[in-house]
């Protein structure tokens, strides 16, 4: 497998819409959202993205609501299909939870997929899909 040489972006504004509509309709949550809910969404969270430098494509997408004062919940987290098994989840996740503002934070996450991964960086699973991190805030 060839080395893929990415970069991580920050802010809805360094994304098209239409690039993180098209990951979302691979995923089992968010395959139906409206494009106009997803650009609202956008706009009301932190947002990250993955974009495969040689291809200057948007390959991964996660997104982090909060109130910057107890508690992050990190959401509509997804790799293109045909670009997963590759590190480039476990270098979104690392990136977001790497960020200062949500230092000692309490995390909150909502999958069914990937908690290997996520307890990674610290989540504990509650149930079959509800996850949390730093449970004592």
């Amino acid at each position: 497998m060839e080395k893929m040489e990415y970069r991580i972006v920050e802010g809805p504004d360094e994304m098209k819409v239409d690039d993180v509509a098209r990951l979302l309709k691979m995923t089992y949550w968010a395959d139906q959202r409206p494009l106009e809910v997803i650009e609202k969404s956008m706009q009301g969270s932190s947002c990250y993205g993955v974009y495969l430098v040689d291809e200057e494509k948007l390959v991964g997408f996660g997104r982090v609501i909060s109130d910057y004062a107890t508690t992050y919940y990190l959401c509509d987290v997804i790799i293109d299909t045909e670009y997963r098994h590759r590190g480039l989840g476990t270098a979104l996740v690392s990136y977001i939870e790497s960020r200062p503002e949500y230092d000692g934070l309490r995390g909150i996450l909502v999958t069914r997929d990937a908690h290997a991964l996520y307890e990674r960086f610290g989540y504990s699973v509650l149930n079959d899909r509800v996850m949390l991190r730093n449970m004592n805030c």
